[in-house]
């Protein structure tokens, strides 16, 4: 598979769709690209808009998400923070766990990040490990 931006956007859909049926979530999807969530899970009369996002393993050990929008035009590159009222949750994929992993980013400032391996000082105060953020709340 080609690992172009949008190929690994739809990987992480992919993935987070089967795994929020697998913990009992019915999936719906909005009928627009435009939305600032990517799909909708429902479950125990409770709807849950979710982003998804592709992250890979940095040199850390770590996955980053910063919360975000971008976009490029012909006056370049720009972002923007996200409305966290426009999302409930966020479900960070990353390939090389084949994992899924969810947190609410209203608890967060601009980014937060979770340790996929523990940190070789062994350090605990403060690390967020990513196995903790396994299940959709």
């Amino acid at each position: 598979m080609m690992h172009h931006t949008k190929d690994k956007g739809d990987l992480g859909v992919l993935k987070a769709q089967l795994d929020l049926f697998e913990q009992g979530y019915i999936i719906l999807y909005p009928v627009t690209e435009h939305a600032s969530f990517d799909l909708v899970a429902y479950k125990d009369k409770e709807f849950k808009r979710i982003q998804v996002k592709y992250k890979s393993v940095d040199k850390t050990g770590s996955i980053t998400v910063h919360f975000r929008s971008s976009w490029a035009d012909k006056n370049g590159t720009h972002m923007q923070q996200i409305d966290k009222d426009e999302v409930d949750l966020y479900c960070l994929y990353c390939p090389e766990t084949d994992e899924c992993y969810y947190l609410d980013p209203k608890d967060y400032n601009r980014s937060v990040t979770l340790r996929v391996e523990k940190p070789k000082n062994n350090q605990t105060a403060n690390v967020r490990l990513a196995s903790a953020y396994r299940r959709a709340p």
